[in-house]
């Protein structure tokens, strides 16, 4: 049985808007059908479990409003109901992070929101819930070590600023769009990130397919147990690499996308490493189809974890 972190109040009023925030009720009422999934609701974090990760101003600022500037600086029209959503989805992050130490496996179907950054958001990320919820569990003395496997569509700029002042954090983010000063770039050839000692960046060429992808996947995950395997992995698991999303330069399908995560999954389990993932981007028009992306993760759980024989 997975457990899986699901909260009505993940979706904050913001109107019409290029995120499909409605996208995670529509998965969770697909899996409300699924007799080996059991949904549950998070509690919020604290306001301590922000203040490890974010500036007290820029709290402040997504909670009131003001300035308004900061407090929609991931580029959402801010209203009262944000500070409350954004602390249940880093707490449905913090919730599966917990529920994989103790059950190998778990899913929060929140973002991960790797653009947000110590003092301000970015990208329709408002709190970084990734290393919200690696920074607690720290700080409980439940693990010492963790890993952040970003496979958003988009570079994880937030998440490795963060990082890199971790080392206890190893973070790689394997993407096919650049992000930087709040903006997108669809090619990655021109841009280079600067790695650093626990945070390290593949790109993804326009045009990538299938194999191109397995390639790199298979040259890039090593690194994540380079210098000791991870006591945890979050798996940020995008949905906009789908060729049809508007943002995409990539050639992968349902079926490469599904192969990706399966791919994921058997790293984990391979190496005895407690995963829990969540649900990133997409931004295709038909949002059945950003649906189907997220559900077919489910799939490649089932396939990896459903076997006879576990390691």
């Amino acid at each position: 049985m997975l457990s899986v972190f699901y909260h009505p109040g993940y979706a904050a009023p913001i109107g019409a808007h290029l995120m499909p925030i409605g996208k995670f009720a529509l998965v969770a009422r697909e899996l409300q059908q699924a007799a080996d999934v059991r949904l549950l609701e998070p509690s919020p974090v604290t306001e301590t479990d922000l203040l490890r990760v974010h500036e007290a101003h820029y709290i402040d600022a997504v909670r009131s409003g003001e300035p308004r500037a900061l407090a929609e600086s991931q580029k959402f029209p801010w209203t009262p109901e944000l500070f409350p959503s954004v602390c249940l989805t880093s707490g449905g992050c913090l919730a599966a992070a917990r529920h994989a130490l103790r059950e190998r496996v778990s899913a929060a179907l929140v973002s991960g929101f790797h653009h947000a950054c110590a003092d301000h958001g970015e990208g329709f990320c408002t709190f970084n819930g990734l290393i919200v919820a690696i920074d607690a569990i720290v700080a409980a003395g439940e693990i010492r070590t963790a890993a952040v496997l970003d496979m958003d569509l988009h570079y994880g700029n937030g998440t490795a600023a963060l990082a890199a002042s971790r080392p206890y954090i190893r973070a790689l983010s394997i993407y096919g769009n650049d992000y930087m000063d709040n903006v997108s770039f669809r090619d990655v050839i021109p841009r280079r990130h600067s790695d650093g000692e626990n945070h390290c960046s593949w790109s993804l060429p326009a045009g990538c397919d299938g194999a191109g992808l397995t390639e790199v996947m298979n040259a890039a995950l090593p690194w994540i147990i380079e210098k000791g395997k991870p006591e945890l992995l979050l798996f940020q698991a995008g949905a906009d690499p789908y060729f049809e999303d508007p943002f995409s330069p990539l050639t992968l399908g349902f079926d490469e996308l599904q192969r990706r995560d399966w791919m994921v999954l058997e790293f984990a389990r391979q190496n005895r490493i407690p995963i829990a993932w969540v649900l990133a981007g997409g931004y295709t028009r038909d949002v059945k189809k950003v649906v189907r992306v997220h559900l077919n993760t489910f799939e490649a759980w089932r396939d990896v974890y459903g076997r006879a024989t576990i390691l």
